[in-house]
């Protein structure tokens, strides 16, 4: 019997722009704080368990991951910072079989990039289009597969949810 995997692609909440700032630096606004934390909910009544995370190790990010309250196993990856959506699937397909949930927090175009090239046949239609009109800070894509995360290609996956968090 196949196992399902879990993938979701988070973009960083709202950050801020303080002068003299570089951009791998920048902070979270109080606006990101808080839609970080409605995330947080979202995530923790869905998810009863988030194997693994793979966080970019832009200062927004790493913020935006502790903001969500949530406390799985991370990884910190370098590569996810500026990176394509190919870039960021390579590291998923680090990622050990064991996990079957797996949480990206990166930034954009790579998570909605990831997310609209990894939906396949089977996808929500109406989240589909959701996230094809936009994806802003702290949304969620939530995507299915029974392919092993080596040899998770373009595709290969169900688009089960679009979530925005906002108050």
């Amino acid at each position: 019997m196949p196992t399902t995997r879990t993938l979701i692609l988070m973009r960083h909440a709202k950050s801020a722009y303080p002068g003299g700032v570089r951009d791998h630096d920048r902070p979270l606004a109080d606006r990101g704080r808080r839609e970080a934390g409605l995330a947080g909910q979202w995530l923790s009544a869905r998810f009863a368990t988030i194997d693994e995370v793979l966080c970019s190790t832009a200062t927004r990010t790493s913020e935006t991951l502790a903001a969500t309250g949530l406390v799985p196993p991370v990884k910190l990856s370098a590569e996810i910072y500026d990176a394509t959506p190919d870039e960021v699937l390579k590291q998923v397909r680090t990622v050990a079989d064991t996990v079957r949930t797996l949480l990206v927090v990166g930034h954009a175009p790579a998570m909605p990039g990831l997310a609209m090239e990894l939906a396949g046949d089977g996808s929500d239609t109406a989240a589909l289009d959701r996230l094809r009109s936009r994806f802003p800070t702290a949304a969620i894509a939530v995507l299915e597969s029974e392919t092993p995360w080596s040899e998770l290609d373009l595709g290969d996956s169900r688009l089960v949810a679009f979530h925005i968090p906002r108050d």
